[in-house]
């Protein structure tokens, strides 16, 4: 079955990531406007109809605008923006999530890709809470690191770019100090977290790879789990998981740093728990490509899924992408 499919924003960070991976498949019709008409309201709104699935990859009130414009009850979407990610109607599209996700992606018209941060925050807390182990009022805190790329073109440029007003030479960069974070509401939301979570995202002198930690104070949680429970939840949730991963835990006292960038072009994700038993401390990491089980990849994989194709098709080429 050949999969007809309209990047709205094809462009952009994402959107070009997407077509990339996408273009070099027999089993997608890539849908694509001439540069004059890409944001002609008539010309999109054609493409947007005549298309089996419409990918947005657009800022998220364009987005919403590109939804209303869809008349045709046939068009599924997979919306990249963060304006649909806490909306009823709106399947959350994150297939680890829990067990029965998938299924959902799989028959929803409806798809709200996840954020970058969040789907990194989830991964580590949705299991925890859904165990009991974390209890949801838990004063959940967050850490994050990212490359430059995951602020989009603007963000690239001011990094890349000597020419560019913004051009900046620094190293690191933390923001969102006025902790509103965008991704915050969809953390708590997708989470169950009754509280928002602290969150404290930064930006690496590199392209891209997202480094997201969660520290947690066992000593100080209702029943004091050790380690080795938190462990054990986030195995056996993500047991049989193609994109994600929970390493050994005896083979985490082996690491002694983590390299953000080691699955760039990938759509992996990697969990770790690093444990200070004496101490009842733990640190659980997930290592991904903001771009990749981050964005276009997650997109891709929930693709896959809507049409009834192999999860992974498509992305597993580890190709370097430029653009």
């Amino acid at each position: 079955m050949t999969v007809s499919v309209f990047i709205d924003g094809e462009v952009g960070t994402t959107g070009l990531q997407i077509k990339h991976r996408l273009s070099l498949r027999t089993d997608i019709q890539l849908i694509s406007l001439p540069e004059k008409h890409r944001k002609t309201l008539k010309a999109r709104e054609e493409a947007l109809n005549s298309a089996d699935v419409a990918i947005l990859c657009l800022p998220d009130e364009s987005a919403r605008e590109a939804v209303s414009m869809v008349s045709s009850n046939r068009v599924r979407i997979i919306d990249a923006s963060s304006a649909h990610r806490v909306m009823d109607g709106w399947t959350y599209g994150f297939p680890e999530y829990d067990s029965l996700q998938l299924e959902k992606i799989a028959k929803s018209k409806r798809i709200a890709n996840p954020g970058c941060y969040a789907i990194a925050s989830i991964s580590i807390l949705r299991p925890l809470i859904l165990s009991g182990l974390l209890p949801k009022d838990f004063p959940a805190t967050i850490n994050a690191v990212s490359g430059y790329s995951g602020g989009g073109r603007a963000m690239i440029s001011a990094f890349e770019n000597p020419q560019d007003s913004s051009f900046t030479e620094e190293c690191f960069r933390v923001y969102s100090l006025s902790l509103q974070h965008k991704h915050i509401v969809e953390i708590q939301k997708q989470s169950g977290l009754l509280h928002p979570p602290l969150f404290v995202p930064s930006v690496g002198r590199y392209r891209q790879g997202m480094i997201v930690q969660v520290p947690l104070p066992l000593f100080a949680i209702a029943g004091h789990p050790n380690p080795a429970d938190i462990y054990s939840v986030l195995r056996d949730h993500y047991k049989g998981k193609k994109f994600v991963s929970v390493s050994l835990i005896s083979k985490t006292k082996e690491i002694t740093s983590i390299d953000p960038e080691v699955l760039n072009n990938t759509n992996e994700m990697h969990i770790h728990v690093f444990a200070n038993f004496e101490k009842e401390q733990a640190l659980i990491i997930a290592l991904l490509d903001n771009l990749g089980k981050g964005a276009a990849g997650q997109v891709v994989q929930n693709l896959n899924i809507m049409f009834d194709k192999e999860e992974s098709k498509g992305l597993l080429d580890k190709t370097v992408y430029y653009y």
